[in-house]
């Protein structure tokens, strides 16, 4: 079997080789790449490999960059820094996709189910490629971790851990503080659910955005909505619709 490796860090790619030696002597690795340029000009001139262990992050730029210049129909591991948990959100159409620094027993299996498809190769289609490339933008997507605020006639700025909530009234946004201080913004909601980390913040309902750490606590009421309870004290009772519920208490669990 002939792999041909992506892999901008050398040590990485010398155990990524190692690995694939161990598993089997006789499979021979065309080629350590180590940019999206590299890799165009490698498929350009050779013939396909059997198998692609493809970094999704490389010298140049992201992987699926690839893809965009040359027609690859390789079977392709892809290996992240990525935690595993995040990793279940790229299962799309590969092999597999491989936690780094990479385990013996994690590529073995990944192998495993290579030769299980019985060679036959899957092609990789730019819908595919599109998915991939926005979950990776979607991890690697920088939030604000500070706000400009006003109060009376002073700009402020807040760190996004003094942060309660911000809410809507009427077209008028505000940020109430931990310490319960309301400030003017200048932004909409829908534009701060933008730039918020989703792991830290959730869209209430039309008019309130909350901080993790805000709530208070959660009442369970009779028709499977949820009434939410924060810290500063919001001037109007919350609720999470039943169709929101199950997604907040997901977001309450991770």
């Amino acid at each position: 079997m002939n792999v041909l490796i992506l892999e901008d860090e050398a040590l990485s790619a010398k155990r990524a080789s190692q690995l694939l030696t161990e598993y089997d002597p006789e499979i021979q690795v065309l080629d350590i790449l180590d940019s999206v340029e590299e890799a165009t000009s490698w498929f350009t001139q050779n013939p396909e490999p059997d198998l692609l262990l493809l970094d999704i992050h490389l010298a140049d730029g992201l992987c699926f960059d690839l893809f965009e210049h040359v027609t690859v129909q390789s079977p392709v591991i892809f290996t992240t820094a990525y935690d595993q948990y995040t990793l279940q959100a790229f299962k799309i159409n590969s092999i597999d996709y491989l936690l780094k620094p990479l385990d013996q027993t994690d590529l073995n299996r990944a192998l495993d189910k290579y030769h299980s498809l019985n060679r036959q190769h899957r092609n990789i289609t730019v819908s595919d490629i599109d998915k991939l490339r926005s979950t990776i933008q979607q991890l690697t997507k920088k939030y604000k971790t500070r706000f400009l605020v006003r109060y009376a006639d002073t700009i402020h700025f807040k760190n996004v851990d003094e942060v309660a909530y911000f809410y809507a009234d009427d077209k008028v946004v505000f940020m109430v503080s931990t310490d319960g201080r309301k400030y003017l913004m200048d932004s909409k909601l829908e534009s701060l659910e933008e730039v918020l980390d989703p792991a830290q913040f959730f869209r209430m309902n039309r008019k309130v955005i909350a901080r993790i750490d805000s709530i208070q606590k959660v009442k369970t009421l009779l028709s499977y909505r949820l009434q939410v309870f924060l810290k500063p004290p919001f001037e109007q009772e919350i609720f999470i619709s039943k169709y929101r519920s199950q997604d907040f208490k997901n977001w309450l669990d991770n």
